[in-house]
């Protein structure tokens, strides 16, 4: 018999798995209509476990994965939800039972699957790249998915070139040459400090793999390339073998071991690699990142401390984290001078999960989008990860610094947008996201303009079931997607 799962913030409320797989022909739009260059599938991944965590509490990140599509066609939209069947998932559909313990600290399993492989969960981000589809989470390889049915065809490894034991959840793919940029953080093994640098051409090949050392055995989210430079970030959240071996947390926040930058040339040698070095802050996205001459900029927001609550936890790190100098900033980094710190302009409020439109990425731009919580709205409402819910999302002018904000009302959050581009020329396109219904306990998507976001809903589209909030999605046009099989 499965028992309940945990009444914490992780599991309870909005954060209450679902744990539902199933097919929806023809969702309901209840206002406006969808454009009908809205064209394609958008992809969801999202943390939802199909078992109470075996030592009764655990973070939503530990989640399953859970992939979902919606197919956009001539202002129709289907819905499709299916888990991720990694190694660990059929493990303990098997037993019937949560069989891994604390977040990444294998030596905390069950004696059943000591020392198994395929830990990963794939929950975090969908990539789609040269006609794959990729389950994706930074503790292990990714999980290849058939980008129409969802099947899970099983890990991919690039057809065996693929040194490193694990893959970021966020390639950056270079719109104009077809290439995606990888790296993998413990690339040689758990607490390890080796991380591995992989370029992957426009068909899918593995062309080179470089490994280096970092500063730390550190977090690394996210990263950025510009079509000069490759950007390394590091924070200081860090792990460490002995602490996992006597049965301790994964990351803890180190104040005082400061935030470092690695900077290579692009299509040279991690040998290359200069260093720059600051305070102590935290980021996990970025927005963009352009090349001006010697001059790297990289757009990302940034906090004082980790927000995550499990861990601060385990940092022993009280209230709430501190926010004097939380935005969005532009770091601009000097490669032609000898010093080793940048220089800083904020662009923006606090917020998170920005995006640009594709054909932005990797040189200089205007626009961005990310949301924010804005206070005025309503009280914080604890959703996600983080336990705070965005309840806005925000259109940002980088050079002039105007804002223009879409909130959909004091009792709702957004989740994550993906950005949709127009075939109308000199359109700026549309976001596309889910809003959460913290009074009915529901969930709809909704399509804005994203140049006019505070115009509001161009389509809402109705959903007969509350969706987990995702990590991250992807937006695929029709054309893009492989024939049928």
């Amino acid at each position: 018999m499965t028992g309940a799962f945990p009444r914490t913030m992780d599991f309870s409320g909005f954060n209450a798995p679902s744990r539902v797989e199933c097919d929806i022909f023809d969702l309901i739009v209840t206002e406006g209509a969808i454009p009908t260059d809205v064209h394609g599938r958008w992809y969801r991944m999202t943390p939802d476990p199909q078992y109470p965590p075996m030592r009764g509490e655990d973070t939503y990140l530990s989640g399953d994965g859970m992939i979902s599509m919606f197919s956009f066609e001539d202002g129709h939209v289907d819905f499709k939800s299916r888990y991720v069947m990694t190694e660990r998932l059929k493990n303990e559909r098997k037993a019937r039972r949560g069989l891994y313990g604390l977040y990444r600290n294998p030596y905390t399993d069950d004696a059943s699957v000591s020392g198994a492989l395929g830990r990963s969960v794939a929950n975090t981000t969908p990539v789609f790249h040269a006609g794959r589809l990729l389950a994706t989470k930074e503790d292990g390889r990714p999980i290849e998915l058939d980008p129409r049915t969802l099947e899970t065809l099983g890990e991919y490894d690039f057809g065996g070139r693929l040194r490193s034991a694990t893959m970021t959840a966020h390639p950056r793919i270079d719109p104009e040459t077809g290439e995606m940029f990888l790296y993998g953080t413990q690339a040689g093994g758990l607490a390890s400090m080796d991380m591995a640098f992989a370029v992957i051409d426009r068909e899918g090949r593995l062309v080179s793999e470089q490994w280096f050392e970092g500063p730390y055995a550190g977090m690394m989210h996210d990263f950025v390339v510009t079509k000069r430079h490759v950007i390394f970030p590091f924070f200081p959240v860090t792990t460490d073998l002995d602490r996992l071996k006597a049965g301790g947390p994964h990351w803890r926040w180190e104040a005082g071991l400061g935030t470092h930058i690695g900077v290579m040339p692009r299509g040279g040698s991690v040998a290359d690699m200069r260093w720059f070095h600051g305070p102590d802050c935290s980021f996990f996205h970025f927005l963009n990142a352009y090349s001006e001459g010697d001059v790297a900029h990289i757009d990302f927001t940034m906090a004082d401390e980790v927000p995550f609550p499990f861990i601060r936890e385990a940092s022993g790190i009280h209230g709430p984290p501190r926010m004097e100098t939380a935005g969005l900033v532009r770091w601009s980094l000097d490669l032609s001078r000898n010093a080793d710190t940048w220089e800083e302009r904020r662009l923006g409020p606090p917020g998170d999960f920005p995006t640009i439109a594709r054909t932005d990425h990797m040189k200089d731009y205007a626009v961005g989008y990310y949301q924010i919580y804005d206070p005025a709205i309503a009280p914080p409402i604890a959703v996600g990860p983080v336990g705070l819910g965005f309840n806005a999302i925000a259109r940002v002018d980088v050079r002039t610094g105007e804002l223009r904000v879409y909130a959909p009302g004091p009792h709702f959050t957004v989740q994550e947008h993906v950005h949709v581009p127009s075939a109308q020329p000199g359109h700026e396109g549309y976001l596309l996201f889910v809003v959460d219904d913290h009074q009915a306990m529901g969930c709809e998507a909704q399509i804005i303009s994203a140049e006019h976001p505070e115009r509001g809903p161009v389509a809402r589209i109705a959903l007969p079931l509350r969706l987990r909030d995702q990590i991250h999605g992807a937006w695929v046009p029709e054309g893009e997607l492989p024939p049928f099989a």
